[in-house]
């Protein structure tokens, strides 16, 4: 295989995962396992392997940018680099939004925020993390209030 085809096959993997994430139910745990541990699984494989397999001899490193570029300017060592991106976004993008659901944060807001999460990767999460906390911390005095007009004396965090 070329990494021309490894690539492909990545992405399109990577877009199951992200399609999804995105418009599919979240009520199954089967099917949120496949954008969250499945395809991420999968591409760290497919990750380690051309690690493991190509990386001796490529030249460059991690000590500058310039070893950085030195290093991606190698095919298959550029081609782990993207498909370590491609898990760890699909991952990351899993993990938020299951934390924006028990949030409380609907899927209509949900899709831009994954969609961002996928294209700029930390930039997404983010807006995530913001969201989140964001409708948390609105969240945290009404629950308190209401615990208040009940009559207890003691709010755990």
């Amino acid at each position: 295989m070329t990494p021309e085809d490894i690539f492909s096959l990545a992405g399109a993997a990577a877009g199951l995962g992200w399609a999804l994430l995105v418009l599919g139910p979240r009520r199954f745990g089967w099917l949120n396992a496949v954008p969250l541990w499945i395809v991420p699984a999968g591409l760290s494989l497919v990750y380690a392997l051309l690690v493991l397999s190509r990386f001796s001899g490529t030249g460059g490193g991690f000590d500058s940018l310039a070893s950085v570029a030195v290093l991606l300017s190698d095919d298959w060592a550029l081609l782990a680099g993207w498909v370590h991106y491609l898990a760890f976004d699909l991952f990351v993008g899993a993990v938020m939004a299951a934390r924006m659901d028990r949030a409380g944060v609907g899927r209509v807001v949900q899709a831009p925020i994954l969609i961002s999460t996928f294209m700029l990767g930390p930039l997404g999460f983010l807006i995530a993390a913001l969201t989140e906390g964001g409708l948390r911390a609105r969240l945290i005095p009404t629950q308190t209030q209401t615990l208040a007009l009940k009559g207890a004396t003691h709010v755990a965090a």
